[in-house]
């Protein structure tokens, strides 16, 4: 029984994520227009600012926001129930430029059409929101460039 895991895992992991997509983390903002270089990178802030990473880890871990601890490993011994769907994140900030997790955070579907992961800085092509967050994001730009500069202290040891 044990290809029944990875099920369950991924129907919870999903099930997180559309709690997020409906849940009381969705900004209502203007779109901040970005582009994709080379389709692996969103390389400019949304800001203009660097994010703070102190920030970024508490957004990291509110299960209402970022909700990161959902899917990934991170290096958060205080919170219990890391999730094991998505890949561990303890060394992201050594592997991935600053602009590949930006792209990942932003929407993780265009570099793969079939992950769970949410887009957290998308306001459109979704089914079935309900009409108060129609038009919404999960995060807004500042809490993107927030979360971007905490993964991208994670290192490793």
């Amino acid at each position: 029984m044990r290809h029944l895991r990875p099920l369950s895992v991924t129907l919870t992991a999903l099930a997180m994520s559309l709690g997020l997509l409906l849940g009381a983390g969705a900004q209502a903002e203007e779109l901040v227009k970005y582009q994709i270089v080379g389709g692996e990178s969103i390389d400019k802030s949304l800001t203009g600012q660097p994010g703070d990473p102190v920030n970024g880890r508490k957004l990291a871990i509110n299960r209402k926001l970022g909700n990161c601890l959902a899917c990934h490993v991170l290096p958060i011994p205080e919170q219990a129930f890391h999730g094991n769907v998505g890949p561990d994140l303890s060394e992201a900030g050594g592997n991935l430029s600053e602009g590949e997790i930006r792209l990942r955070v932003v929407d993780s579907k265009v570099l793969n059409p079939d992950t769970i992961m949410p887009a957290f800085y998308r306001n459109d092509g979704f089914e079935r929101v309900m009409k108060k967050f129609q038009g919404k994001t999960m995060l807004s730009a500042q809490q993107v460039e927030d979360v971007v500069a905490y993964i991208m202290t994670l290192k490793g040891n």
